[in-house]
């Protein structure tokens, strides 16, 4: 009874991760999915506390308070903008654990364990190391305590490339000799380094196909766990979460014109070549009054946001000013670049945080064509994704990288913090066209007084 108990509640928990992952494609149900996907969690974990292989409670329950006490902490404190690091290290800690579980049933069993468990086993250990300290480099740049750009040698490719094949050679010499054990923690130290060399020639600017890469490597990692261990509801979680990480991640890769191969193998993000055409000009500064003016007359206003929207929490800032023109009548639009902020989807979250609706935000495919039509297109701290070096010119280091086409709006208003370059360090034209208006300063306070000043128009 108690079998089919456990086997019927992993069914279920497979159930709501399939509905629940089905239901985040879409703005409007993804709440739901994310219950759902948690009601799934709770019925594994429930099955699995009633196994019979289960010997002892009593660590599990020490774990069960001191993970649930440190979720809820970071549940409550962790703030909107901080969760790209998080994410990071919630990819990272599921990685170890992963890990943890394939050093143990190699420990247990040695030279016992038969080819076929030795494969699950080799793979778990394998994509576990390298995604644990690949997802703490990713966490380390995104809280910039190491700096964002890439880190890189001569020939690193090839040293990359020579990690890998050793730690790959030590599985299959595994397979054949499981009794081994200095080829198993040779292969676990490698991975360990590997993960380490993969992450640390990728730009900070480009850790959204990062992101979505670790997510892919953690579920696999844990795919190969339930492998291992005979776990069902690992391998179907882990499957449906690797994979909809790969798809993410080459839909991320295509969004910035790159190869998911280049990011595979740790070429990705490395420093780009200057331009051939330098930036020429002068950029023209404006007053909070002239955009206000701007705006309260305008009949469509766009706003562009990104990771300057993030740092300076400005979200709930842009909110109200976008009520503010709605109130007189102007249409609202915001545009999101799928490559905006640090991780997959970081615009939307931070807008959904401050109650923008759904039905006004839109994707770079969707709102491309507005903007020649649109009076004000307002850029909240964006600076790469609107650059239309991208689009014009071909000696560009971001040549073909799909931009949101803000240049061609009848007006374009900048918040800026300062004026140096974006993540990818190259000049961007837009800030010294003609059509352009900069307004440096912290996002949200000059948001602030664009509401005090359009309420008052």
């Amino acid at each position: 009874m108690e079998h089919y108990f456990v086997e019927f509640s992993y069914l279920f928990a497979s159930v709501f991760f399939i509905v629940g992952l089905k239901s985040l494609s879409h703005p409007d149900t993804a709440r739901r999915g994310m219950h759902l996907a948690e009601i799934g969690m709770l019925l594994a974990i429930i099955g699995t506390l009633l196994h019979k292989e289960i010997v002892s409670y009593q660590w599990i329950l020490v774990g069960l308070v001191v993970g649930g006490a440190i979720g809820g902490v970071l549940a409550q404190r962790v703030a909107m903008t901080a969760l790209p690091q998080l994410t990071a290290l919630s990819h990272g800690f599921g990685a170890l654990a992963a890990t943890l579980v394939g050093i143990a049933e190699y420990a247990r069993h040695g030279a016992a364990i038969e080819k076929p468990q030795m494969i699950a086993i080799g793979v778990e250990v394998l994509l576990g190391a390298l995604t644990t300290t690949g997802s703490i480099v990713a966490a380390a740049k995104l809280q910039e305590l190491m700096r964002g750009s890439p880190i890189t040698f001569k020939g690193q490719n090839y040293v990359n490339l020579g990690i890998l094949a050793v730690a790959l050679g030590a599985v299959v010499f595994l397979i054949f000799s499981p009794g081994a054990a200095f080829a198993f923690y040779l292969m676990l130290a490698l991975a360990l380094v590997f993960g380490l060399m993969l992450v640390l020639p990728i730009a900070a600017a480009d850790m959204p196909v990062v992101m979505s890469l670790l997510n892919a490597y953690a579920g696999l990692a844990a795919t190969a766990t339930g492998f291992a261990i005979n776990n069902n509801v690992l391998i179907i979680a882990g499957t449906l979460n690797g994979f909809s990480g790969f798809i993410l991640s080459v839909l991320m890769c295509r969004a910035m014109n790159r190869s998911i191969t280049n990011v595979i193998f740790g070429a990705f993000g490395s420093a780009a070549s200057p331009a051939t055409a330098a930036a020429t000009g002068e950029a023209r500064e404006i007053n909070i009054e002239d955009a206000a003016t701007q705006l309260a007359y305008a009949r469509q206003v766009i706003f562009v946001p990104g990771y300057g929207m993030a740092t300076a929490q400005a979200q709930h800032v842009v909110r109200e000013l976008a009520s503010v023109l709605e109130e007189r009548g102007v249409t609202v639009k915001y545009a999101i670049h799928p490559v905006a902020g640090r991780m997959p989807g970081h615009m939307n979250v931070l807008l959904a945080e401050a109650d923008v609706p759904y039905s006004q935000l839109f994707e770079l495919e969707q709102i491309n064509s507005d903007f020649p039509n649109t009076d004000v297109a307002i850029v909240i701290g964006a600076n790469d994704v609107v650059n239309p070096d991208a689009r014009d010119n071909p000696g560009s280091p971001i040549a073909g990288m799909p931009i949101l086409d803000v240049d061609r709006a009848r007006s374009v208003i900048v918040l800026k913090r300062g004026k140096g370059k974006g993540f990818a360090g190259i000049e961007n034209p837009l800030f010294l066209k003609q059509n352009t208006g900069m307004l440096y300063g912290d996002a949200k306070g000059t948001l602030g007084k664009l509401v005090a000043a359009v309420a008052q128009a």
